[in-house]
């Protein structure tokens, strides 16, 4: 398998790949007060980068097909780092993990280098797309945004004039994801719940 073709199949499968991790941290968890506390703020603040992504860039996000993208989005927190969605969902992954107290640190470790390493194949082919597709005005974005780590202070562009958040869009599209982030901070609930001394 080429390169290339190995990144298609992250990016066509990146919405299970979290499957495994995700059933690892319910089945050895090991909630406490603290982990569950701070875990919480954490994936409530990676699925909140997450949400505010798809609201800027649209249902383009739950694409499995190929890569592809109407316009280069530069607005909202894209404008602080490009690529929020997959910055969203590290965060979002840290903070179950820890939430899970699974097998800690090593499960939330690996996780967390998995992630990184898939998210970093996919942006690599998402940016040979852009590039061609916009060439000079993507080139620009890319020279000004960061790839992951934000910037302290928005970058300015015209196209924000025109490019504004549909958050209605944005909750129908996330569904699934607060649905499934939802059932398994339940579960989390219930075996911390049962594992307290009341």
């Amino acid at each position: 398998m080429s390169l290339n073709d190995f990144r298609k199949r992250l990016f066509h499968y990146r919405s299970y790949t979290p499957i495994p991790f995700l059933l690892a941290m319910v089945i050895f968890a090991g909630p406490t007060d603290r982990s569950m506390l701070g875990g919480g703020v954490l994936a409530v603040l990676g699925e909140s980068i997450r949400f505010w992504g798809v609201a800027y860039a649209g249902s383009l996000t739950r694409a499995t097909g190929s890569v592809g993208a109407p316009e280069v989005i530069v607005s909202g927190p894209f404008a602080f780092v490009r690529n929020p969605l997959y910055v969203g969902n590290i965060v979002m992954y840290v903070g179950i993990g820890i939430m899970s107290n699974a097998l800690f640190p090593w499960l939330v470790t690996v996780a967390a280098a998995w992630f990184a390493f898939q998210y970093v194949m996919i942006v690599t082919l998402e940016e040979e797309f852009l590039e061609k597709e916009f060439g000079a005005g993507y080139l620009e974005f890319k020279s000004n945004v960061p790839r992951f780590l934000p910037r302290v202070r928005p970058y300015r562009h015209p196209a924000q004039e025109h490019q504004r958040p549909r958050w209605k869009e944005a909750f129908r599209s996330e569904t699934r994801t607060l649905q499934a982030l939802g059932l398994v901070a339940l579960v989390l609930v219930i075996l911390w719940s049962r594992g307290r001394e009341w």
